[in-house]
This record gives C-alpha cells, structure tokens and sequence, in this order.
C-alpha cells in the first residue's frame, strides 16, 4: 500500500484545499502506478506549527508561507 506524506505549514491551505490536494496528488501517483494501487493509496497532510520549520537557514511562519504561496519571497 504506498503511503504519500506531505507537510506544510498550518494555516495555509484550507480543509477544502487540502482535500483537493489529496485527490489530485493521490490521482496523479494512480495514473503512473496503476488503478489498483491508487485505490489502495494512503496520502497524509502534516500541519507543521508556525515557526518550527526552517528553510535556507532561516525559520519561516505561517505569514512567511502564505507569502510564497502567492508567489513572493518569504523575507518580502
């Protein structure tokens, strides 16, 4: 059964995205892995607090993320 784990940060995507991004990640694996193995793909979103994640030596919030998500940097 593959299992697909994705982290973000909390606070930036909504339930309905995440849900959204469960279907077309777990769809996308299906149509290279096969039918079967979609149907009995797992797939995890981890919400990782505010400030307990780095990147580039730097430790980035949720204001951070919500910044590159819409195309900006993260120290903009």
């Amino acid at each position: 059964m593959p299992a697909i784990d994705i982290q973000v940060m909390t606070g930036v995507f909504s339930a309905e995205e995440k849900a959204r991004i469960i279907t077309a990640v777990t769809e996308g694996f299906g149509s290279v892995a096969g039918e079967t193995l979609q149907a009995n793909t797992s797939v995890r979103i981890h919400e990782i607090q505010s400030g307990a994640w780095g990147y580039g030596g730097a430790v980035l919030t949720t204001e951070d993320a919500r910044r590159m998500r819409i195309g900006g940097d993260a120290a903009d």
